[in-house]
């Protein structure tokens, strides 16, 4: 598993007075910072390799500004060209969100995905989870 700490914003508050919902996606792609290391190590976009395919999230609890959150992100499954992430995201102890997300190894150079080497799934593994 991979834990990412995210201090939320007075910007991202919104009039309910909670976190506003548009800013999870974000959060939860900071979570897999060390996901797309893993594809592509010197961060350029010339060489990036993960696209998304799908996202879902299930919001649970209100959040809220001045109280940092967790979010926790492990890998799913590993197929031959795509993965699945599955994140918690926590304040305060409570889980307060849940996401899902399909990511594929893509060539943007050719315009296809690509089989994920053996040396990132080896990575990958180390952070599989093994209930849900």
């Amino acid at each position: 598993m991979l834990k990412t700490i995210i201090r939320p914003r007075v910007s991202e508050t919104d009039g309910a007075g909670h976190i506003n919902n548009t800013t999870l996606p974000v959060w939860f792609e900071a979570g897999r910072e060390e996901i797309f290391e893993m594809f592509t190590p010197d961060h350029s976009f010339k060489n990036w390799r993960c696209v998304i395919l799908n996202s879902n999230i299930d919001y649970l609890n209100q959040i809220y500004y001045g109280k940092e959150v967790e979010v926790q992100t492990w890998v799913s499954k590993i197929g031959n060209t795509s993965f699945t992430l599955y994140e918690e995201l926590y304040q305060d102890g409570k889980l307060c969100a849940r996401s899902k997300a399909v990511y594929v190894n893509f060539n943007f150079e050719k315009q296809s995905k690509e089989f994920i080497p053996d040396s990132i799934r080896i990575r990958l593994k180390q952070h599989q989870l093994t209930e849900q």
